[in-house]
This record gives C-alpha cells, sequence and structure tokens, in this order.
C-alpha cells in the first residue's frame, strides 16, 4: 500500500490568500476557544460543590467545545497556512470523527438543556425534582447519542472523507450518489441531529416564553413557591437561549450547504461556500464561554476571586478588602442573602454571603444595612389609633390571610 501520506494528498481548492485569511481566523478562534472554554471549566471546577444539576450541561458543552478546540485547530491551522492537508488518510479520518463527535454532542447538549429548563419553568412539580442522578444520566446519553452518528460512517454507515475546499476531513457529502447506505445515513443525520433539536430548542423557549410571560401578570404572593418563576430561573433562561441562538446560527450555514451537496448535485455548490460554512461552523466554540462568563453574576463573581487570590499569591499583594464583599448595595441583596442558581432554589439561607470576602465581616455589620432593606409593613385601625406592623411579625396563617 505504501506510504499512506504519499497515496492521500489533498490540494487546496481556494485561493491561497482564502487560505491563509481561514488559517488567521482559525488561529484566533483557537486561543479563545482554549481561554474560554479552559476558564469556564476552572471556575466550575472550583465552586464544583455548588454546581445545580442544570449546570452540568454548561460544563459539558464547555468540555464538547475544548474537545472540537484541541482536536480539530491544531490540524487546520497549518494545512490551512501551507495551503495543503498536512497528514494522512488515518489522521483526515480521525479529524472528521472528532468533529462530528463534539459537534453532535455540542447540539445535543443544548437540546436537553433547553427540555430541563422547559421543564423547570412550565412543570415546576416535576422540574423541582431534576436531581444530579437525571443530570449524570442525560449528559451520558447526550455522549452516546453523538457517539452512534460518529461512529456510523467507521463501521460502513456512511463515509469521512476531504472537505471539498480541501484542508480538511469530514462527511463525505458526495457519497449519498453513489451509496444507499451513505443517503441513509444523511437523511438521518439530517433529522435526527438538526430538525429534531432545533424543533425541540425552539417549541421549549416558546413554551417557555409564554410561561414568563403570564406569570408576569400574576400576583407573585399569590402563587405557591413551586410556582414561582425566580430571577435566577429567568436568568439561566436568558444564557440557554443565548447560547442555542448563537451555536444554531454557527451550524446553520454548514447544514444548508451540507444538503445541498447531499441531496443536490455536488458540483453546483461552490467550494468557497464550504470553506466559510466550516468557519462559521468552528465559531460555535466561543459562545458558551463568552455568554456564561460575562454574563452569568455567580461564575463572574468567582473568577474575580480566583484572579484576586492568584494575583495576591504571586506577586505578594494584598487581597482585596473584605469589605468590598460585603453586600451593601440594593441591587446585590439578593445575590448575597442566598446564591441562587438554574433551579431557581436559594443556596445559602444563612446569616452570611458566600460570595463575600470575609463572611464574618457580613455578619458583623448586617446590622448597618438591615434597616436600609425594605420590609412589607400593614396599618391596623384600633379605634382612633393607627399602628404600623412588619409582616414578618405576623403568624404565618395571618401572613397567608393578609397576602
Amino acid at each position: 500500500m505504501g506510504n499512506a501520506s504519499e497515496t492521500f494528498l489533498l490540494i487546496s481548492k481556494i485561493s491561497k490568500d482564502s487560505d491563509i485569511l481561514m488559517g488567521t481566523i482559525y488561529t484566533l478562534f483557537g486561543v479563545l476557544s482554549m481561554l474560554g472554554n479552559g476558564i469556564l471549566l476552572f471556575v466550575a471546577y472550583r465552586k464544583k460543590s455548588s454546581l445545580k444539576p442544570a449546570e452540568f450541561f454548561v460544563v459539558n458543552l464547555a468540555i464538547s467545545d475544548l474537545g472540537m478546540t484541541i482536536s480539530l485547530f491544531p490540524l487546520a491551522i497549518p494545512s490551512a497556512f501551507t495551503h495543503m492537508w498536512q497528514f494522512n488518510k488515518t489522521v483526515c479520518m480521525g479529524y472528521a470523527f472528532c468533529g462530528v463527535l463534539f459537534g453532535l454532542c455540542s447540539l445535543t447538549n443544548l437540546t436537553v438543556l433547553s427540555s430541563v429548563c422547559w421543564l423547570k419553568v412550565c412543570c415546576p412539580n416535576y422540574g423541582n425534582k431534576f436531581s444530579y442522578c437525571h443530570a449524570y444520566m442525560l449528559v451520558a446519553g447526550v455522549w452516546c447519542y453523538a457517539g452512534i452518528f460518529a461512529l456510523g460512517p467507521l463501521s460502513g454507515w456512511g463515509e469521512y472523507g476531504p472537505e471539498p475546499y480541501g484542508t480538511a476531513c469530514c462527511i463525505n457529502w458526495e457519497a449519498p450518489g453513489r451509496s444507499s447506505a451513505a443517503m441513509s445515513y444523511i437523511i438521518c443525520l439530517f433529522f435526527f441531529c438538526y430538525i429534531v433539536p432545533c424543533t425541540v430548542i425552539l417549541l421549549s423557549y416558546t413554551f417557555i416564553l409564554m410561561t414568563v410571560r403570564g406569570s408576569r401578570q400574576a400576583v407573585q404572593q399569590h402563587m405557591s413557591p413551586q410556582n414561582k418563576i425566580t430571577n435566577a430561573q429567568t436568568l439561566i433562561i436568558k444564557l440557554s437561549v443565548a447560547v442555542c441562538i448563537g451555536f444554531l446560527t454557527a451550524w446553520s450555514p454548514y447544514a444548508i450547504v451540507a444538503m445541498w451537496a447531499a441531496f443536490g448535485d455536488a458540483l453546483d455548490v461552490p467550494v468557497i461556500a464550504f470553506a466559510w460554512a466550516a468557519i462559521f461552523a468552528k465559531s460555535s466554540t466561543l459562545y458558551n464561554p463568552i455568554v456564561y462568563l460575562v454574563f452569568k453574576p455567580n461564575f463572574r463573581r468567582s473568577l474575580y476571586r480566583d484572579v484576586d487570590l492568584c494575583r495576591s499569591t504571586l506577586c505578594g499583594c494584598k487581597p482585596s478588602s473584605p469589605s468590598k464583599g460585603i453586600c451593601s448595595q440594593l441591587n446585590h441583596k439578593e445575590e448575597c442573602n442566598s446564591t441562587r442558581f438554574s433551579n431557581g432554589l436559594p443556596e445559602n439561607h444563612g446569616a452570611t454571603c458566600r460570595h463575600c470576602a470575609c463572611p464574618e465581616a457580613v455578619t458583623g455589620t448586617r446590622e448597618n444595612f438591615t434597616e436600609h432593606i425594605p420590609q412589607q409593613t400593614f396599618r391596623i385601625l384600633k379605634g382612633s389609633i393607627h399602628s404600623e406592623v412588619a409582616v414578618s411579625q405576623l403568624s404565618i396563617d395571618l401572613q397567608s390571610d393578609f397576602l
């Protein structure tokens, strides 16, 4: 058979300038993805004891994105800069396998996450029972689901081959024209790994938005705690929607171009269209860390605390004053009294703030800002005398009657 590198020669079919641009973009994406997903996993590891079940999917998404970055970018970047595929056929098959495995894992993970959000918001009686065991089982199911379609071409169901632009490998989109097995694989892949996930994600967040909108019309005090939609639940929904929109935006161009080549005439598809679609697809590794590290308060606070600790350890600087961690502003009161995560339940009802640098400082200064926290009160009329009493001073039965 000879040397595999001699019998498997792929030359780029796009211009050298386009290859250099592609290599530059891949380099930028690779660095940002490594930093973003690496930091996200580091923060998750540091706060692993306080992770909620639904947040496991955020961590799993970071793992799959980081896996794609490590397995694809080191091979795609030198090939783009040298205007040809630099490796043999075995590496090409491995490249294609990793691309399909991690890509489908991320999409399936987002689908499951949207379903969990729907369950917790629209069916709280069941959603509040979502446990760590359920999360572990679903995460394992995500990898098994992606693994079935990634192993298919290696076992004869479908084919892996070079990308039309010549400097990467993926599913052979021309194979359905000459193989019924390849055609069935493409049909199943398109239906179960694109149509079904997109439909589930769309319906889940549609029902969630309808439920949230309806809850705003209701008086929250008259609802049972199981039916309340907390600020934390609203936040995790917004973040999940943002990640899903970004991911689907990244992969949709590639799906459209791939279906065009598979079910139409592959020669009619411009080679540069595949190249740009591949660039968009690889940008999907950036959205998850950007959204969660920038917009999720508890991840961001943990990162700031760890960075401050590392800086003080390396340079011998004094850590930030504990007073900076005291939740003395009203807009941070809820975050400090109890850290809420995706299930909407408080993590800590104690007298201290888990995100403050010095819990004792919070205990000692709670009296200083308690008076600024608004309380519900009511007036009692006894004869001609009015008296104002806090609702918290009432018995539970009287509170229920009053509210």
